[in-house]
């Protein structure tokens, strides 16, 4: 399996470490602690295969950020990173954020509300070969936790993801182009995304790679009683478990910490085989 992107082809037979790079002073984990274009050499440096840099933090409760200021934060970033020869994605849902990324040469569009503000997939699909990820998110980044969705979730996430997909693929974009984030945190409790981890396997089941960011996130902290500073722990063990349900993609704010892990899962694999 493999992710086509704007330059590159990623091989997906071994789990890419996407490192996150928030541009943003109200990130809920790590906004405003580092200097954007440091922090991403110190990320492929730590063992990250991709990048992912975002404006807009998408936190529950937070504030839309205008486009001005979006593009403020994110273009120069961007224009300096795409020189890292890494694939660079970028975590938006604007479709005038979308073309200005692409344009200064980034790889992957990563939208959390999957194309869905008007114009966005037709940036994407008048793309020759950017990369795609969708996400399921049940409501807003304002009301989502206070309104999730009810009962099982693993069928209706299937079901937006895999009609997203044929969307795209309707408008001429190729399904080698498309990945799918299932939204751990966005709009479930916190039975709800385990669900999502435990029946993992119904949403590899769609064909498309599975792109997982389980970093930090609340529901990490249910289960543990730790602060958002204190889950590296929790957000590697879940990275590993969404690895070893078949995603081949995991956002992660801890890179090192996930590639060693990662590396010790592939040497068992490789003794096993």
């Amino acid at each position: 399996m493999f992710w086509q992107t704007s330059r590159f082809r990623i091989d997906l037979t071994q789990p890419q470490v996407m490192g996150i790079v928030n541009v943003t002073p109200d990130s809920f984990s790590d906004g405003g602690r580092y200097a954007p274009l440091a922090h991403c050499e110190q990320l492929l440096k730590d063992g990250a295969h991709m990048l992912d840099i975002g404006g807009e933090s998408t936190r529950p409760g937070a504030q839309p950020v205008s486009l001005e200021d979006e593009l403020a934060r994110v273009l120069p970033v961007v224009r300096e990173a795409v020189r890292l020869n890494v694939p660079v994605s970028v975590d938006t849902y604007k479709p005038q954020v979308m073309q200005a990324v692409l344009d200064a040469g980034a790889d992957i569009v990563n939208d959390i509300w999957a194309l869905r503000q008007p114009g966005a997939a037709a940036v994407v699909a008048a793309h020759p070969s950017c990369g795609v990820c969708v996400m399921h998110m049940h409501g807003e980044p304002q009301t989502m936790q206070t309104l999730p969705m009810n009962g099982s979730v693993i069928g209706a996430v299937s079901q937006f993801l895999s009609d997203c997909a044929r969307n795209l693929q309707s408008q001429g974009v190729a399904a080698t182009r498309i990945a799918l984030d299932p939204g751990v945190g966005f709009g479930k409790t916190v039975a709800q995304n385990f669900e999502l981890l435990s029946a993992q396997t119904e949403l590899m089941a769609l064909g498309y790679p599975l792109l997982v960011g389980w970093s930090r996130k609340s529901s990490l902290g249910a289960v543990t009683g730790c602060e958002v500073g204190e889950r590296l722990v929790p957000s590697v063990a879940a990275a590993l478990l969404a690895v070893e349900r078949g995603a081949r993609i995991v956002r992660v704010h801890d890179v090192a910490q996930t590639v060693q892990a990662l590396n010790v899962w592939q040497a068992a694999r490789l003794c096993v085989g």
